[in-house]
C-alpha cells in the first residue's frame, strides 16, 4: 500500500514539473523593430497611457491609466498582429530604480513627447551586444 501512495505521488509530481522541464512556446510578436539606434538603448518617445492594460503573458507589462512610459522599440506589424511598443513604465513604486520593462498595445497609449525618430530597422531575434 506504501508503495502504491509513493507511485502515486511520484507520478503526480512528474507531471507537474513536465510543464517547467519543457517549457513553454509563445507566437512570435514580430519579426523586426523600429529603433533610435543599433542597439534598441536610446528612449524614441515618452507616452502617456490612457486605459488599464493587463498582461496576458511575461512579455508584456501592465499599465495604468495616465502612467508615463519610455519607448525603446516599436515592433513592426505583421499581417494578423497587434502593434505592439516596448517600453519601460516608471511610477510611485519605481522612485529609486529602474522600472518594469515590457510590450503594450500602442493603441492604449498617447505620445507625449518624441525624443528621436525610430529609424533603424533591426531584427527582432537577433541580440544586439557590442562585443568588448
Amino acid at each position: 500500500m506504501t508503495r502504491r501512495v509513493y507511485l502515486i505521488v511520484l507520478l503526480l509530481c512528474l507531471g507537474l514539473v513536465c510543464p517547467l522541464i519543457t517549457g513553454i512556446f509563445m507566437d512570435k510578436l514580430a519579426s523586426k523593430k523600429l529603433c533610435a539606434d543599433d542597439s534598441c538603448v536610446y528612449t524614441i518617445s515618452l507616452v502617456r497611457a490612457e486605459e488599464d492594460y493587463n498582461a496576458p503573458d511575461c512579455r508584456f507589462i501592465n499599465i495604468k491609466k495616465g502612467q508615463l512610459i519610455y519607448v525603446y522599440s516599436k515592433l513592426v506589424k505583421e499581417k494578423d498582429s497587434g502593434e505592439f511598443w516596448a517600453g519601460s513604465v516608471y511610477g510611485e513604486q519605481y522612485e529609486d530604480r529602474m522600472g518594469t520593462v515590457g510590450y503594450f498595445p500602442s493603441s492604449l497609449v498617447s505620445e507625449q513627447h518624441v525624443y528621436q525618430e525610430a529609424n533603424k530597422t533591426v531584427p527582432t531575434t537577433v541580440r544586439n551586444l557590442q562585443k568588448p
